[in-house]
């Protein structure tokens, strides 16, 4: 069995065509007790039936077909290296995370509605208040950019799955490998059987995205609450930019928290920007967050 497990891990890594391939030639054993390759030519390429052979998990059966080789352990590896339901664990969101889902959806309000924007605005100013009362706003801004950034480090590190992400990317590059060489060798079994694989893989794909973007969700639930008190804060409250002129590239002297420094955008924004990039550049190499795919 472990001699088992390992070769059928060995073909699980060239790619599931080949595991798809030995579950075909599993269930047509165990079916007629042997397995011809005229019994499974519609399901699996010349180059997969030959690989099987190789790898020795077909022993020919005197000559009437082939048998599976120790076909109970190859089963039971099998359901062990069962890529879908991995990737249905590592990709599921929790209830959690969809209520933060529809929490984020609901305060996106703010942006349009002036009435939510209040409503959100007054609340976290119960917290941020003391903190705008004792400092300059611009340190203010700066403290908060610190916090978010800090607070997306953290989701990232804890719920990015850079794992899942860099399996698609891998299987993504195997597919285009085993293409161009079925273009070079003229094999067009082989090209209409990846076709079918590269459409099978747009349930992966969403997948991927949904493990991209369950930690945004909990970095927009803190990030959307403090923007919109700054929004608040400025254009609402009307708190002014105290101490001296403020001196940004390109834009010079800026005496007013509302002034537009990048096109249509504010001061207040762009400030913000600039330090929570700055600062979480720095959280993420701090507390070494890895948010690059890994195989």
């Amino acid at each position: 069995m472990p001699r088992t497990a390992q070769k059928v891990d060995e073909l699980a890594d060239e790619g599931e065509h080949m595991t798809d391939a030995l579950v075909t030639v599993l269930e047509v054993a165990e079916e007629e007790g042997v397995v011809t390759w005229s019994a499974v030519s519609d399901d699996i390429t010349s180059g997969e039936w030959g690989r099987l052979i190789e790898k020795g998990f077909l022993t020919d059966a005197d000559g009437e077909g082939f048998v599976v080789d120790d076909p109970d352990g190859v089963r039971d590896a099998l359901e062990d290296a069962d890529p879908d339901s991995m990737a249905d664990e590592d990709t599921s969101w929790t209830k959690y995370d969809k209520m933060a889902g529809l929490l984020v959806v609901g305060m996106f309000a703010g942006y349009a509605l002036p009435s939510a924007r209040s409503a959100i605005g007054e609340t976290m100013d119960l917290f941020f208040g003391p903190l705008e009362s004792t400092m300059p706003f611009y340190l203010v801004i700066m403290v908060l950019a610190v916090l978010t950034g800090l607070f997306s480090a953290i989701m990232q590190d804890n719920l990015m799955n850079t794992e899942v992400m860099g399996d698609y990317q891998e299987k993504t590059q195997a597919l285009k490998e085993r293409r161009k060489k079925a273009k070079e060798r003229g094999d067009d079994e082989a090209l209409e059987k990846i076709q079918e694989e590269q459409m099978e893989m747009m349930t992966d794909n969403l997948g991927v995205f949904k493990a991209q973007f369950r930690p945004m969700v909990w970095i927009m639930l803190l990030t959307i609450p403090v923007f919109l008190w700054m929004y608040y804060m400025i254009l609402d409250v009307g708190v002014s930019q105290s101490g001296p002129a403020m001196v940004i590239p390109l834009a010079g002297e800026v005496n007013s928290w509302t002034t537009s420094v990048v096109g249509p955008m504010q001061l207040w924004i762009v400030w913000y920007f600039l330090c929570s990039l700055s600062f979480s550049q720095i959280m993420r190499k701090a507390l070494n967050v890895q948010t690059s795919p890994t195989g």
